[in-house]
């Protein structure tokens, strides 16, 4: 299962994502959507998987969950736009991690690309880091990987180029 992944948007989908997801069987989306024009395009390239952020109104709001939930290829997964990394979790989502155990778990809203394991809790940790044109991030990225039989594998970061340079 091939799965691209981003985040934090902001009202801006960069028509360059699409193509790097061309070959992608599921889009997965972190939180802060923003218009849900956004929505709409990534739902109609691929099955979307997305949970709502901070920034996101209530029309977003109406058509995502705060967290999803789910086995894609044999691995258990956990999406939320606010949560934390290793060592660092919210309260939320630890308790969400001690409930639900997941192998991987993803969020948002940093702005901060990581990719890091919580030998801990057996957990990996992604965030794609920020696509859009807003926020303090430098570099806009996303996120492509393969499942395979409940494993991450081939994971690659894509740099968009600098937030600062879209028209």
């Amino acid at each position: 299962m091939r799965i691209g992944l981003l985040s934090d948007t902001h009202s801006y989908l960069d028509p360059v994502i699409l193509e790097h997801f061309r070959n992608c069987d599921e889009i997965w989306h972190a939180g802060d959507v923003g218009d849900v024009a956004v929505l709409d395009t990534l739902e109609a390239a691929k099955p979307l998987r997305a949970v709502y952020g901070n920034i996101d109104d209530v029309t977003v709001r109406r058509r995502l969950p705060l967290n999803q939930q789910f086995i894609a290829a044999d691995l258990p997964v956990l999406i939320t736009h606010i949560g934390g990394y290793p060592g660092r979790y919210t309260p939320r989502v630890r308790g969400l991690l001690d409930e639900l155990h997941p192998r991987l778990y993803i969020c948002g809203h940093s702005h901060i690309l990581k990719v890091m394991m919580d030998k801990q809790r057996g957990v990996l940790h992604i965030n794609p880091g920020a696509c859009g044109r807003h926020g303090f991030h430098r570099m806009r990225t996303v996120v492509r990987f393969v499942i395979d039989r409940g494993r991450v594998e081939n994971l690659e970061v894509i740099e968009l180029g600098l937030r600062g340079q879209i028209d």
